[in-house]
Protein backbone atom coordinates (compact mmCIF):
# COMPACT_ATOMS: atom_id res chain seq x y z
CA UNK A 1 0.00 0.00 0.00
CA UNK A 2 2.64 2.42 0.97
CA UNK A 3 3.93 2.33 -2.96
CA UNK A 4 0.64 2.64 -4.17
CA UNK A 5 0.36 5.79 -1.68
CA UNK A 6 3.56 7.20 -2.84
CA UNK A 7 3.32 7.23 -6.72
CA UNK A 8 -0.61 8.10 -6.46
CA UNK A 9 0.03 10.68 -4.20
CA UNK A 10 2.89 12.50 -6.49
CA UNK A 11 0.93 11.85 -9.47
CA UNK A 12 -2.01 13.83 -7.41
CA UNK A 13 -0.26 16.25 -5.68
CA UNK A 14 1.37 17.00 -9.37
CA UNK A 15 -2.03 17.71 -11.29
CA UNK A 16 -2.96 19.74 -7.88
CA UNK A 17 0.25 21.91 -8.11
CA UNK A 18 -1.00 22.19 -12.12
CA UNK A 19 -4.41 23.62 -11.25
CA UNK A 20 -3.35 25.64 -8.54
CA UNK A 21 -0.74 27.79 -11.07
CA UNK A 22 -3.60 27.60 -13.50
CA UNK A 23 -5.76 29.59 -11.45
CA UNK A 24 -3.03 31.63 -10.27
CA UNK A 25 -2.27 32.98 -13.80
CA UNK A 26 -6.36 33.11 -14.95
CA UNK A 27 -6.47 35.47 -11.58
CA UNK A 28 -3.03 37.67 -12.34
CA UNK A 29 -4.43 37.83 -16.20
CA UNK A 30 -7.51 39.96 -14.68
CA UNK A 31 -5.34 41.61 -11.99
CA UNK A 32 -2.07 43.71 -11.61
CA UNK A 33 -0.93 40.85 -9.15
CA UNK A 34 2.80 40.19 -10.07
CA UNK A 35 4.11 36.34 -9.09
CA UNK A 36 4.81 35.79 -5.61
CA UNK A 37 8.37 34.61 -4.49
CA UNK A 38 7.31 33.95 -1.42
CA UNK A 39 7.66 29.89 -2.27
CA UNK A 40 11.24 31.04 -3.47
CA UNK A 41 12.18 32.77 -0.19
CA UNK A 42 10.93 29.74 2.14
CA UNK A 43 13.10 27.07 0.38
CA UNK A 44 16.26 29.75 0.44
CA UNK A 45 15.87 29.85 4.02
CA UNK A 46 14.81 25.84 4.20
CA UNK A 47 17.72 25.01 2.58
CA UNK A 48 20.44 27.93 4.02
CA UNK A 49 21.52 28.86 0.60
CA UNK A 50 21.69 32.50 -0.48
CA UNK A 51 18.87 34.84 -1.73
CA UNK A 52 18.08 34.40 -5.45
CA UNK A 53 17.76 36.48 -8.38
CA UNK A 54 16.95 36.76 -11.74
CA UNK A 55 16.20 32.96 -13.78
CA UNK A 56 17.82 31.36 -10.58
CA UNK A 57 14.93 33.33 -8.30
CA UNK A 58 12.50 31.60 -11.13
CA UNK A 59 13.67 28.36 -10.61
CA UNK A 60 13.90 28.17 -6.98
CA UNK A 61 10.07 29.39 -6.77
CA UNK A 62 8.89 27.05 -9.25
CA UNK A 63 10.62 23.95 -7.69
CA UNK A 64 9.04 25.05 -3.93
CA UNK A 65 5.74 26.02 -5.54
CA UNK A 66 5.43 22.57 -7.70
CA UNK A 67 7.55 20.25 -4.95
CA UNK A 68 5.28 20.87 -2.36
CA UNK A 69 2.57 21.16 -3.81
CA UNK A 70 3.65 17.78 -5.35
CA UNK A 71 4.76 15.78 -2.25
CA UNK A 72 1.85 17.08 0.13
CA UNK A 73 -0.32 15.04 -2.31
CA UNK A 74 0.90 12.23 -0.70
CA UNK A 75 -1.31 12.97 2.12
CA UNK A 76 -4.22 13.00 0.09
CA UNK A 77 -3.54 9.66 -1.66
CA UNK A 78 -3.19 7.84 1.98
CA UNK A 79 -6.55 9.91 2.59
CA UNK A 80 -8.01 8.56 -0.46
CA UNK A 81 -6.85 4.81 0.27
CA UNK A 82 -7.89 4.54 3.94
CA UNK A 83 -11.30 5.22 2.44
CA UNK A 84 -11.16 9.47 3.22
CA UNK A 85 -12.78 10.23 -0.43
CA UNK A 86 -14.74 13.05 -2.04
CA UNK A 87 -16.02 16.79 -1.38
CA UNK A 88 -15.15 16.51 2.56
CA UNK A 89 -12.09 15.12 2.31
CA UNK A 90 -10.94 17.83 0.03
CA UNK A 91 -12.06 20.25 2.02
CA UNK A 92 -10.66 18.71 5.11
CA UNK A 93 -7.03 17.99 2.72
CA UNK A 94 -7.27 22.14 1.50
CA UNK A 95 -7.53 23.23 5.15
CA UNK A 96 -3.99 21.06 5.62
CA UNK A 97 -2.44 22.80 2.55
CA UNK A 98 -3.10 26.18 3.35
CA UNK A 99 -1.68 25.21 7.17
CA UNK A 100 1.22 23.45 5.75
CA UNK A 101 2.12 26.26 3.52
CA UNK A 102 1.63 29.00 6.62
CA UNK A 103 4.36 26.88 9.12
CA UNK A 104 6.75 27.29 6.43
CA UNK A 105 6.34 30.76 5.70
CA UNK A 106 5.97 31.45 9.63
CA UNK A 107 8.67 29.33 10.55
CA UNK A 108 10.64 30.82 7.98
CA UNK A 109 10.17 34.39 9.15
CA UNK A 110 9.10 34.87 4.94
CA UNK A 111 5.36 35.38 5.66
CA UNK A 112 2.98 36.58 8.77
CA UNK A 113 0.33 35.32 10.09
CA UNK A 114 -3.26 35.22 7.34
CA UNK A 115 -5.12 37.01 10.22
CA UNK A 116 -3.10 40.22 9.37
CA UNK A 117 -2.89 39.94 5.14
CA UNK A 118 -5.45 42.28 4.15
CA UNK A 119 -8.65 40.60 2.83
CA UNK A 120 -8.23 41.06 -1.03
CA UNK A 121 -4.75 38.56 -0.60
CA UNK A 122 -5.96 35.97 1.63
CA UNK A 123 -9.09 35.40 -0.38
CA UNK A 124 -6.60 34.99 -3.49
CA UNK A 125 -4.69 32.75 -1.55
CA UNK A 126 -7.59 30.70 -0.21
CA UNK A 127 -8.65 30.36 -3.43
CA UNK A 128 -5.54 28.85 -5.31
CA UNK A 129 -5.15 26.40 -2.61
CA UNK A 130 -8.70 25.00 -2.91
CA UNK A 131 -8.05 24.61 -7.06
CA UNK A 132 -5.39 22.70 -5.31
CA UNK A 133 -7.10 20.77 -2.78
CA UNK A 134 -9.73 19.91 -4.92
CA UNK A 135 -8.04 19.01 -8.13
CA UNK A 136 -5.62 16.67 -5.90
CA UNK A 137 -8.49 15.08 -4.50
CA UNK A 138 -10.06 14.54 -7.33
CA UNK A 139 -6.98 12.52 -8.88
CA UNK A 140 -6.49 10.57 -5.54
CA UNK A 141 -9.74 9.41 -5.31
CA UNK A 142 -9.87 8.11 -9.34
CA UNK A 143 -7.10 6.17 -8.00
CA UNK A 144 -7.70 4.77 -4.84
CA UNK A 145 -11.07 3.91 -6.46
CA UNK A 146 -9.65 1.77 -9.02
CA UNK A 147 -8.60 -0.74 -5.75
CA UNK A 148 -12.33 -0.51 -4.17
CA UNK A 149 -13.49 1.10 -0.95
CA UNK A 150 -10.67 1.69 1.43
CA UNK A 151 -10.95 0.17 4.85
CA UNK A 152 -12.96 3.69 6.36
CA UNK A 153 -15.43 2.79 3.74
CA UNK A 154 -15.73 -1.01 4.65
CA UNK A 155 -16.57 -0.38 8.12
CA UNK A 156 -19.14 2.75 7.13
CA UNK A 157 -21.06 0.29 4.79
CA UNK A 158 -20.48 -2.59 7.90
CA UNK A 159 -21.79 -0.89 10.88
CA UNK A 160 -24.21 2.34 9.22
CA UNK A 161 -24.91 5.03 11.33
CA UNK A 162 -22.38 6.76 13.78
CA UNK A 163 -22.72 4.66 16.79
CA UNK A 164 -21.03 3.04 20.17
CA UNK A 165 -19.90 -0.59 20.45
CA UNK A 166 -19.27 -0.75 16.40
CA UNK A 167 -16.18 -3.44 16.06
CA UNK A 168 -13.66 -2.52 13.37
CA UNK A 169 -14.05 -4.53 10.40
CA UNK A 170 -11.33 -7.79 10.30
CA UNK A 171 -8.19 -6.66 8.39
CA UNK A 172 -8.96 -9.32 5.60
CA UNK A 173 -12.29 -7.21 5.48
CA UNK A 174 -10.43 -3.88 5.38
CA UNK A 175 -7.22 -4.90 3.22
CA UNK A 176 -8.51 -7.40 1.24
CA UNK A 177 -6.33 -10.39 2.19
Amino acid sequence: MIKQVLREGLIAGAAGSVAMTFAEKLEQADTPRPSSHVPARVLERLTGMPAQSGKRLVAVNLAMHFGQATLLGVLRSLMARSGLRGPVASVQFTVARLTTDQILENATGVGAPPSTWPRKELVIDVVHKVADGFATGMVADALAARGGPGPGQLHAAAHPGRRTGAAPVGRQDAYGR
